[in-house]
């Protein structure tokens, strides 16, 4: 089947990484509502610090793209076990253990060296992506510069909360 093509083998792949992508979205969510008050309420926030509604909307959108980029590198592997498509498993997981390091464990300098080795595999599986379909690569690069933004946050929260 053409790979712009959408055919009924496909949903339920697409409904399986979008499925993955908003699991890992909702186990995040837990650890982070619980110490949004008062731990990160009290946090000294530099001025360009997104409002919780933006956060939350942007991450919505990334956990789609991701779903969506997975689903389209299954378009072209299959169920093989793809380096890509492992990488896309790591990155989910480095995702979820970043709120368990930040909010859950409430250590920003835990959080910032999560969100680093987050950042290199969500880097390492655009790039992955990108060689097995451009469209799935071009799909993390929101994600990418996100976690680019969240590092830069990170790293100025830890300043400012010795």
């Amino acid at each position: 089947m053409p790979s712009g093509t959408l055919g009924r083998r496909d949903v339920l792949p697409l409904v399986v990484f979008l499925g993955a992508s908003f699991v890992g979205a909702a186990i995040g969510s837990l650890v982070t509502v619980a110490s949004l008050d008062p731990w990160y309420a009290g946090l000294a926030k530099p001025s360009w610090t997104p409002s919780g509604a933006v956060i939350g909307a942007i991450w919505t959108v990334l956990y789609a793209l991701m779903g969506i980029a997975a689903w389209l590198v299954w378009r072209e592997t299959g169920w093989t076990l793809s380096l890509p498509l492992v990488l896309f498993a790591i990155q989910l997981a480095l995702n979820v253990l970043w709120s368990v390091l930040f909010f859950g464990l409430e250590n920003l300098a835990a959080g910032l060296a999560g969100i680093l080795v987050l950042w290199v595999a969500v880097a390492a599986t655009l790039v992955g992506f990108w060689r097995v379909r451009r469209a799935a690569g071009g799909l993390f690069v929101p994600y990418l510069a996100w976690v680019t933004i969240a590092t830069a946050l990170n790293v100025v929260l830890w300043q400012m909360n010795p």
